[in-house]
């Protein structure tokens, strides 16, 4: 065995790429290149997750042969050079621009952080916006660009003078020269009502406030800028003369200062296991913020560290993006079936093959009804794109029609109902949906009932899920919801889901029974809700029963009547008055009441209605609450319970990391409590 000398080279050559490696590289660079433009100078084709793990396939082959790794490699550039066609001027930008570099575990995470130590981190919220720079000379808004592919930019300065969060002129002390970087964004809660003027104008709605912030930036006329409420956030910078801050988080606070807006959500962390904390919570609240985002971004405080650390050609070393689950991907769309709801509408839905998305795997999701595939434009075989935010059930968004190949098929929505035969059609005249009209017996009609009665804002009989309630239907021990309450040991023996393998009735139907005993004194608005009365959720069936405190007496209320109850309106009092003409419909009242259901709302067992009047607003964690049980106290006191922060807000109770609607409270004046303070307010009605 030869022995090791100076002149030896222990680490092994790297494989030098065959022809067929450069290919697929050339193959893969090209890709990345056209869906790279696309997103930041036009309409993207891919989602962000897709574009990633290209991307990522590119780094792995340039790992295995370093060769490929070459200067004009995507993976050493920096987003993307503006169009030729821009009627925008090119500018350089006085320091490059740069990307972060991306992690997408835990456990890589991790590994970044122990190969970058500090004295302190920063965690900050990816926006999902667009990259800008700013340049500040005495204070004084000097010019504005684009990142383009980091070093040059688009001249945008007129239509960024228009965006409200970004002053023309520095507060206080400003420096000789500053260029800040940051992002420009749209408002989720914002985007709805700009698409519905776009349509109201006769235009096609925006596709996400992504892509409506990039093409606002490059409108020709300002005054059309302004009306996309574009917003502003700095989150770094560039060249400077006359500050030489020491800390990341001491150059925000001097942004702060000058009149900037700086993220409300960065913190400052030291250890491993708080930075994992705020990657946790965040994924959890994702949603919660008030820009879009798709990942938690760290940072070396210190900039003395961060100079020790450098940068590569397109990303520093002393900042990662942690990537949260993608809500975009793309699929195969398998087959198009169609489902029955419980008010008898069939909803057409894709079947796909099984993506990881948002945090988990999914392999169906809505297509809305026949109109939404035909506007949509997906075929049988289509790649798809589908989208799943949050706890919202996955939606097809679109066709990925370059990947077509002519073997794809369109969808024929069926005639008849898919579950008991009957013919299909609108309600009414002009209806997008179509219905079955058999309402009565047919079986997924029946079921969808059953499960939504038992839900929590119904009877919340924990026992009867999907599947006991398509037994019981299947097997004939159901007829129709008139019968629940007439349920009994020896009616559940013909069960399969309820009994055991000898015959006999098991842990499930034992409580099932138990439920329904529980079940039959609720409050009313509970048993309203149950009836599966079209547009009669738990808010109008609170303010129903809260004013007429008796099914009879509401029965027997003339329409105009019920529209005048707070929150109810003419088309709901229609629709409730409409379902009581239907015999069968109060059969299943009269079998209740007979069973012993609860008909008339006793006052003595209604909470003292501490916070009539009050809206109140709960964000964060409490200790003593879940997010359900404190909107039950509020609404049971007869409060109004918001998702949303105005000045017609009455209290904001801020639990653990509230965030932004803590803040939006304090900004607008309204009061803010805590668990202690809404404890008392349920009591009393008074802060």
């Amino acid at each position: 065995m030869t022995e090791p000398n100076d002149l030896t080279d222990p680490t092994p050559a790297a494989a030098e790429p065959t022809p067929e490696v450069r290919g697929r590289w050339d193959e893969l660079a090209q890709e990345i290149r056209h869906h790279r433009d696309l997103y930041y100078n036009g309409a993207p084709e891919i989602p962000d997750a897709d574009f990633d793990a290209l991307f990522q396939r590119l780094l792995d082959l340039e790992a295995d042969y370093p060769a490929l790794a070459v200067p004009d490699s995507p993976t050493q550039e920096v987003g993307a050079p503006a169009l030729a066609s821009s009627t925008f001027d090119n500018v350089e930008h006085l320091e490059r621009m740069m990307s972060l570099d991306n992690v997408f575990s835990l456990e890589e995470m991790r590994d970044w952080l122990a190969r970058t130590p500090a004295t302190a981190y920063l965690t900050e919220l990816k926006v999902d916006g667009v990259s800008i720079d700013l340049i500040y000379r005495n204070g004084a808004l000097e010019r504005a660009a684009t990142r383009g592919d980091g070093r040059i930019g688009e001249d945008i300065t007129a239509n960024a003078r228009v965006i409200d969060d970004i002053p023309h002129q520095l507060h206080g002390d400003a420096p000789e020269l500053v260029e800040i970087r940051g992002e420009v964004f749209i408002r989720p809660e914002d985007f709805p009502a700009l698409n519905e003027a776009r349509i109201a104008a006769g235009g096609k709605p925006f596709a996400n406030p992504r892509n409506t912030a990039a093409g606002g930036l490059r409108q020709k006329n300002p005054d059309d800028v302004k009306k996309r409420g574009l917003r502003f956030i700095a989150h770094g910078l560039g060249a400077r003369e006359g500050f030489a801050p020491a800390t990341q988080q001491e150059a925000y606070e001097a942004m702060a200062a000058w009149g900037l807006p700086v993220s409300e959500y960065t913190r400052r962390v030291e250890t491993v296991d708080e930075i994992i904390e705020r990657v946790e919570y965040w994924e959890r609240h994702r949603h919660d913020a008030i820009h879009e985002m798709d990942g938690l971004v760290v940072k070396v405080d210190a900039l003395s560290e961060q100079r020790g650390y450098g940068a590569t050609s397109r990303a520093p070393r002393w900042a990662i993006a942690y990537k949260y689950p993608p809500e975009e991907v793309t699929t195969e769309l398998l087959d198009i079936q169609v489902g029955v709801g419980r008010t008898g509408r069939v909803t057409p839905f894709a079947v796909m093959t099984p993506v990881f998305v948002a945090g988990s795997t999914v392999s169906m999701a809505t297509l809305h009804n026949q109109t939404e595939v035909a506007r949509k434009g997906v075929l049988i075989g289509d790649t798809v794109v589908i989208r799943k935010a949050g706890e919202i059930i996955p939606e097809v968004l679109g066709p990925v029609a370059d990947k077509r190949d002519g073997t794809e098929r369109e969808f024929i929505f069926p005639t008849l109902c898919p579950s008991c035969g009957t013919r299909l059609a609108p309600q009414k005249e002009g209806d997008a949906d179509w219905r079955c009209p058999n309402t009565r017996s047919c079986p997924a009609q029946l079921s969808a009932r059953l499960t939504y009665l038992a839900g929590r804002g119904g009877f919340d009989i924990e026992a009867l899920g999907e599947k006991g309630a398509q037994d019981l239907i299947r097997t004939g021990i159901l007829t129709d919801e008139s019968q629940l309450f007439d349920l009994t040991e020896e009616k559940l023996t013909a069960s399969e889901v309820y009994t055991t393998t000898t015959g006999k009735v098991n842990a499930a139907g034992k409580k099932l029974l138990a439920n329904l005993e529980t079940a039959r004194t609720t409050d009313l608005w509970r048993v309203i809700v149950a009836l599966s009365i079209r547009h009669v959720g738990p808010s109008a069936a609170r303010a129903l029963a809260a004013r007429y405190r008796s099914l009879p007496e509401l029965i027997d209320a003339p329409v105009e009547d019920l529209a005048e109850t707070d929150g109810v309106g003419g088309v709901i009092a229609e629709s409730f008055k409409e379902w009581f003409t239907v015999e069968w419909h109060r059969h299943i009242v009269d079998a209740w009441a007979a069973a012993g259901v609860t008909m008339v709302d006793d006052a003595a067992d209604r909470a003292e209605q501490t916070l009539e009047g009050l809206t109140v607003v709960v964000t964060g964690t409490l200790e003593g609450f879940n997010r359900d049980e404190a909107k039950e106290a509020i609404l049971s006191r007869g409060g109004k319970a918001s998702g949303s922060v105005s000045k017609k807000t009455s209290y904001v109770v801020a639990g653990e990391n509230a965030g932004s609607k803590e803040t939006k409270a304090r900004d607008l004046g309204v009061p803010v409590l805590d668990e202690a303070g809404f404890l008392h307010l349920l009591e009393t009605g008074e802060a």
